[in-house]
């Protein structure tokens, strides 16, 4: 093989690296569900046909937010991300990638994407620049002092619907909270089955997430998961009430919200990593299925 060549598949190699770094340090397969339920929240609060070009915009500068904060993250737990399974191979941790050049990149994106979503209107702008800060430096900390890091945690998580509301809306509407709270109370049963599954790795890096009295993995997990999946049942319904979404909308919410504080229920019931898999597949469900069909339903 000639010199040339070499150099041309070195070349290929740090390119494809640099990119699977970079997707990795936006994280962006859970980015891309978090500009999934902005333009769902979009769709749903429509009233009449949508342009491509503004959703284009709010699915770029939700991805540019969030990719930011997820970032900073990663550069305020790269210590913590190497003490764990799952996250030591992330390239701020391992050196792969400077601090300097992580927190360059965040701030080109946070710049870009708050830009995009205030060319909607000022409270989409404002929700994203919150949302930003409420997770890199909020609840990013937060996590190896309480488990209250969860609550925090979900605000920036629910961020994302009430953006795609505003964005279409121009303001905080009685819709948009509802979709917020439909997301908030979501998160809690599919983070505590993650972080059940995830003890070991979670312990070993400092971070106290569980709702239990001993912060270990016990019945009060559970108890806590079906709290808040019974929260979303109720929550969930409102659409209907308030004359958004039809009967379709409101079955198919019913069964799998049903679905969703059985498994917390049978978390409760038997305390073991068997039980908090099936609650974690069944978030992976919910979240999607549910704002599909209300959009749909709308429609």
């Amino acid at each position: 093989m000639s010199r040339t060549k070499i150099a041309d598949k070195k070349v290929s190699s740090v390119i494809s690296q640099k990119i699977s770094d970079y997707k990795v340090l936006v994280k962006f397969k859970l980015n891309m569900l978090v500009v999934f339920s902005a333009i769902m929240a979009y769709l749903i609060c429509a009233q009449s046909a949508v342009s491509w070009v503004s959703i284009s915009m709010l699915a770029l500068g939700g991805f540019l937010v969030t990719g930011a904060a997820n970032a900073l993250n990663q550069v305020l737990e790269k210590q913590h991300d190497l003490l764990m399974n799952r996250t030591k191979d992330r390239p701020v941790a391992t050196g792969r990638m400077d601090t300097s050049e992580a927190v360059m990149a965040a701030g080109f994106m946070s710049l870009i994407g708050i830009v995009l979503l205030s060319s909607f209107n000022a409270w989409t702008g404002m929700l994203g620049m919150m949302a930003l800060i409420s997770y890199a430096f909020i609840y990013t900390p937060m996590k190896r002092v309480s488990p209250i890091a969860v609550f925090i945690g979900a605000i920036p998580g629910a961020l994302p619907v009430l953006i795609g509301c505003t964005a279409m809306q121009g303001e905080i509407t009685a819709l948009g909270l509802v979709l917020f709270g439909i997301q908030f109370m979501w998160q809690f049963p599919h983070f505590w089955a993650i972080a059940w599954m995830g003890h070991e790795d979670y312990s070993n890096a400092g971070f106290n997430l569980l709702p239990s009295a001993s912060g270990e993995l016990d019945s009060d997990v559970g108890k806590q998961s079906f709290i808040f999946a019974l929260l979303l049942l109720l929550v969930s319904v409102m659409p209907y009430f308030m004359g958004v979404t039809g009967i379709v909308s409101l079955i198919v919410l019913l069964v799998i919200g049903s679905a969703y504080a059985f498994y917390s229920w049978d978390l409760y019931k038997k305390c073991d990593r068997d039980a908090a898999r099936k609650l974690m597949f069944c978030s992976f469900f919910y979240l999607p299925i549910s704002l599909i069909v209300l959009s749909l339903d709308k429609i």
